[in-house]
């Protein structure tokens, strides 16, 4: 299994950036596919997921900026960020799973994960 996240890098606040994770190695159509990120000094924060039919789901810090989004041809899946703001700055994963619904919470499964790409967000 491979997952190799590309198109990080430094942007002004209110800028875009568009990360793209290519997969291989699985059933990538059949995956659920999440970002996930780190901010310097924090711990791993579910950013977004995309499910095996499509479905989206995000976190209510980045809902209405970024939009998940998955290619099955090209075994490929996206993050559109848009109005990017200080606090988006970290490393950025691709990862196969999830989270679940749990006992009125979220359980987070993820079975891979890419190495990570660096987000600034920075004037």
């Amino acid at each position: 299994v491979q997952l190799v996240e590309s198109g990080g890098g430094l942007v002004q606040p209110g800028g875009s950036l568009r990360l793209s994770c290519a997969a291989s190695g699985f059933t990538f159509s059949s995956s659920a596919m999440s970002w996930t990120r780190q901010a310097p000094g924090k711990g791993l924060e579910w950013v977004s997921e995309i499910y095996s039919n499509g479905s989206t789901d995000y976190a209510d810090s980045v809902k209405g900026r970024f939009t998940i989004s998955r290619d099955n041809a090209k075994n490929t899946v996206y993050l559109q960020m848009n109005s990017l703001k200080p606090e988006d700055t970290a490393v950025y994963y691709c990862a196969i799973g999830g989270r679940t619904p749990n006992w009125g919470g979220w359980r987070y499964e993820y079975d891979y994960w890419g190495q990570g790409t660096q987000v600034t967000v920075s004037s």
